[in-house]
């Protein structure tokens, strides 16, 4: 017998992906040309709201000292490239 659960839309699903989050990661470093004391994360979020997209992909970068810095790309982190990264 199977146990439904219960799924959390707003939950991050990145990590179904470790890969592609890896990968990420790597083309976010290498187009702003990031040291390895910067602390990239990405996460893939659901939203509900009229108004944000339905789901997208936040890159957070945190530099020691500075204000995060958020990237929002209004797509799955599995259809993310390395174009929807602004550059700079």
């Amino acid at each position: 017998m199977s146990m439904n659960r219960l799924a959390n839309p707003l939950a991050p699903r990145g990590l179904a992906l470790p890969e592609k989050t890896s990968q990420i990661k790597v083309w976010v470093r290498e187009a702003r040309g990031l040291d390895g004391d910067v602390v990239v994360s990405v996460t893939e979020l659901v939203c509900r709201k009229d108004g944000c997209p339905d789901i997208e992909t936040v890159i957070g970068i945190m530099r020691p000292g500075k204000k995060i810095e958020t990237i929002r790309i209004h797509k799955s982190i599995a259809d993310v490239t390395s174009r929807d990264l602004p550059q700079g």
